[in-house]
Formats: structure tokens, C-alpha cells, sequence
């Protein structure tokens, strides 16, 4: 596993990384989230050897990353942040690099890259200079070096910044994928990346860690969690319906946004209440569904201190 303890960096006066601990077990993969300035590239760049740590330590499957460092760094695949290549060269050149970097030799370089560039759909663009990338391109070549050499541990810093929709599905189905049997740790301020992605996600602020649970407990703070969204077929009906829905015992309150009506749960499920009242007045609904919780609203709420 992982094992981070007592994490610190310092700038002078600035506490980048303040007082950081935990572990992460193969199969996990956890999102780091948090501001701008949080600590999470700084973090990152300290598991990976990249940043040495004014104090505390960190250990990649028992490999002391200060004390062994190249073994440490051999376990591991890194995507940096803006997943910096040598511009000049093209992907097939730069991955061939990467892979003689990695300790591979003769025919097993082409095995290496051939694997990577067809896990990333790279064939297009293999023989461009990868300065006339589009950032997108470059990113999944940052991957691909990443992922080359089937690395025990993922370290991936924005991994799907600049990709298009589709790409950042097959990213992210990647990232699954790999996760069955290595250790993956990301860093994101796409909310929807959490959830679509992670099994375990940790909040930092101002250098600290303020949560770290599973992205459904995460959902559950929210105060979304659990309210019924429905619209109804004829909007002019909303406002008796607004009231009609908060005289329910069940019920905590109800809000508009638009045409949409939120319906906030006072004790336990209310779907059934909800309809059975909408039923009676013979309001016709022309969308229903239960909310699992607004990440966004849960992560202003952790991190508003540091904002402030």
C-alpha cells in the first residue's frame, strides 16, 4: 500500500502541506479534491519523489520514496499536472524514449509502445511533432507514458483536463479498468469525476485533509440528498402544488428553480407521499426522480474557510 505520515511542506511562512496522513490499498482509487492552492499538486509531487517534503515521510509498496527513490519511482506511473512532454519529439519517439527510460530493451520497447498508443487511440497523431497537439492530444500522451511500463501505482494529476467528452469517458473507463489491481490516486476539480470514477475520495483545504469517506457518504452530506425534482405538465400548477407538497408531516420544505420543484425529506423517503399527493390533486407530473446529493454544495460547505 501507500503509506503517507505526517506530511509537511513548507515555503517560508506558507504551509503548503500541513500535517498529512493516510494510507491507500490496492484496488482503491481516490480522488483528491479541494481549491485552488489546497495542496493537492503539492501532495502529489511529494509521493512521487518529485518534491522533498519538509518533514514526514512516504512509502510506495514498503519503498521509502526519500531513502530508495528510483525503486519507489519504478512502482509508480505519474501524470503531472499540464502533463509536460519534449515538444519537439513526436509520441512515438517520445513514448519509445520513456519506455528505453523505464529499462526496456529491443523488441519488448515496440511491445511497450504499440500497447500504450492503442490504449489511448494515439495511431492519428503518432508521427506529429506533439508541440502541434491539441491539448487534448498531449494529454493522453502524458497518459500513455504514464500507464507504459504497467506501473503497481497511478499517480494522475488532472487526468481528464482538456479532454472532450468522449475522451474523457474512455479515460475514465481506463482508470477503472486499471484499478482492479493497482493503486490510483487522482487529482480533480471536476465533481463529476468523484463520482464517476473514485471509490474513495479525501478533501483538502488549506493544506489539510478536512474529510475522507466514500463518494456516496460524501453525496449524503449534501442537503439535495434524498429530495424528490419534479416537474409538472402544466407549470401553472406549481404554486398549489408548492403548497399542497409542504403541508406533508414528511416533508421539510419545498423550492423552486424554474420550472423544477424540490421537495426536501423530513424523515426518511417521501417519494411515495410526494406522488400520492400530486395523485389526489391530479397535478401530472412530466419528470419525477430522487436526488442523491450536489457535490458542490457539500464541497463549498468543506472548504468555504479556505475560500474566505
Amino acid at each position: 500500500m501507500i503509506e503517507v505520515e505526517h506530511l509537511r511542506k513548507e515555503y517560508g511562512a506558507l504551509k503548503a502541506v500541513d500535517d498529512v496522513s493516510f494510507q491507500v490499498a490496492p484496488g482503491e482509487v481516490l480522488g483528491f479534491l479541494g481549491p485552488n492552492g489546497a495542496g493537492k499538486s503539492t501532495t502529489m509531487k511529494m509521493l512521487t519523489g518529485f518534491l522533498t517534503p519538509t518533514s514526514g515521510g512516504v512509502k510506495i509498496l514498503g519503498r521509502d520514496v526519500q531513502e530508495d527513490r528510483i525503486a519507489a519511482q519504478s512502482l509508480m506511473g505519474y501524470l503531472p499536472e499540464g502533463a509536460p512532454c519534449y515538444e519537439e519529439m513526436t509520441p512515438a519517439q517520445f513514448l519509445k524514449f520513456i519506455a528505453q527510460v523505464r529499462g526496456f530493451k529491443g523488441k519488448d520497447v515496440a511491445g511497450a509502445v504499440a500497447r500504450a498508443v492503442e490504449t489511448l487511440s494515439l495511431q492519428t497523431v503518432l508521427h506529429q511533432k506533439i508541440e502541434t497537439l491539441s491539448k487534448g492530444f498531449k494529454r493522453r500522451v502524458g497518459l500513455a507514458q504514464a500507464i507504459l511500463h504497467d506501473p503497481e501505482v497511478l499517480v494522475l494529476d488532472e487526468p481528464t483536463d482538456g479532454l472532450d467528452p468522449n475522451q474523457k469517458h474512455q479515460v475514465r473507463e481506463l482508470i477503472k479498468g486499471l484499478s482492479q489491481d493497482k493503486i490510483v490516486i487522482i487529482s480533480t476539480h471536476i465533481l463529476e469525476e468523484v463520482t464517476a470514477v473514485c471509490n474513495r475520495v479525501m478533501v483538502l483545504s488549506a493544506g489539510k485533509i478536512v474529510v475522507d469517506t466514500t463518494p456516496r457518504e460524501l453525496q449524503a452530506r449534501s442537503r439535495f440528498h434524498g429530495a424528490v425534482c419534479l416537474t409538472l405538465e402544466d407549470p401553472s400548477a406549481n404554486q398549489a402544488a408548492v403548497e399542497a407538497l409542504g403541508r406533508l408531516s414528511s416533508v421539510a420544505g419545498v423550492e423552486t428553480e424554474g420550472d423544477l420543484i424540490y421537495v426536501f425529506s423530513g424523515v426518511g423517503q417521501i417519494q411515495t407521499q410526494v406522488v400520492e399527493c400530486l395523485s389526489q390533486n391530479n397535478w401530472v407530473c412530466s419528470s419525477l426522480a430522487v436526488e442523491s446529493g450536489r457535490l458542490d454544495d457539500v464541497f463549498r460547505d468543506l472548504t468555504k474557510g479556505a475560500a474566505a
